[in-house]
């Protein structure tokens, strides 16, 4: 018979993730905030269109609600 607390889930799996090492954490870190850099550049570059971006999300938003 097999054990059934582990077939069919993870059975302990989701317990030992793997940590990332430290120089691959520093660089995800980095990407991370160069990407965030860059896109606030790019809204500082465009502000009417962010502007009209989140205008358009708004509305949806509130058509959803109502």
């Amino acid at each position: 018979m097999t054990n059934a607390a582990t077939v069919g889930t993870l059975g302990g799996m989701a317990n030992t993730g793997h940590r990332l090492d430290p120089e691959r954490n520093r660089r995800r870190l980095q990407i991370l905030a160069e990407l965030a850099g860059a896109k606030l550049g790019r809204e500082r570059v465009r502000p009417r269109k962010v502007r009209g971006q989140q205008l358009r999300q708004l509305i949806a938003a509130r058509r959803l609600v109502n």
